[in-house]
């Protein structure tokens, strides 16, 4: 078996994690409670899925190698795309997110997915501040504001946040000097008394999960876990991790 996807969780839904087993592809719902018994083994190329069959890929790189990766038109366009692409032409919008306990950034998105952007990258609060014709003139202003407020942040620094509580003294100077047209704020259900641990790990008792962040408990000590670094794992069913000290009450 191999994780060869996952769907990020919105306060909505939990997050999802696409298993494949002979060619066919199971969702498995990381539902709060849910007990994942998996072990990590060896990771290659997911290969690709389609209409819930995978093909598989043998190629060392992972998640994906060169013949099997995709990426968002715009997210490889700087604004000075030769021919820009289909997508390129729908309209846009330009947001700013925060994520605790102060980091913001400046991202750009096809305006009808804004929403499900903001609650994929797990933003706490967020604002819509300009719309735009395409995404071509969107990357633009977006690199301007880029001098000013990151246009990423990883996922490390995410986690690193997730027991705090956002300042939003610093938010609202922070979109003060803009013609805010919508404002979005997201309860993802999380309630963290301690700092969880990153790793990559699929077995445990899921506690929750925030855009690709999956957090899961195991030996009374939280877990945090980026889905993106599961995917192209091959995993064995019942939990084959060594058993480790992983916390003064928890072993």
């Amino acid at each position: 078996m191999q994780i060869v996807g996952y769907e990020p969780g919105s306060p909505d839904e939990p997050a999802t994690i696409l298993v494949a087993r002979n060619g066919a592809v199971e969702m498995q719902s990381l539902n709060p409670g849910t007990e994942l018994e998996y072990g990590i083994d060896g990771r290659h190329c997911a290969g690709t899925v389609e209409k819930g069959r995978h093909d598989s890929c043998n190629r060392d790189t992972a998640p994906y190698c060169d013949v099997h990766s995709s990426v968002w038109p715009c997210a490889r366009c700087r604004g000075d795309c030769a021919m820009p692409l289909e997508t390129c032409y729908e309209e846009h919008a330009i947001y700013l997110a925060a994520f605790e306990p102060a980091t913001f950034k400046v991202g750009v998105t096809r305006s009808w997915r804004l929403e499900t952007r903001l609650t994929e990258q797990g933003a706490r609060l967020a604002a819509h501040i300009r719309t735009v014709e395409n995404g071509r003139t969107a990357r633009q202003i977006e690199a301007q504001i880029a001098n000013d407020i990151p246009d990423r942040v990883d996922v490390k620094t995410k986690i690193d946040g997730l027991d705090s509580v956002l300042d939003t003294d610093r938010w609202e100077a922070l979109l003060d000097p803009y013609d805010v047209i919508e404002t979005y704020a997201f309860e993802y259900g999380l309630s963290l008394d301690q700092q969880p641990i990153q790793t990559t790990s699929a077995s445990g008792t899921v506690l929750g999960s925030r855009g690709r962040v999956l957090l899961l408990e195991k030996g009374e000590t939280p877990y945090a876990i980026d889905l993106q670094s599961l995917v192209g794992y091959e995993i064995l069913e019942g939990e084959s991790e060594s058993e480790r000290q992983t916390s003064l009450g928890g072993f």
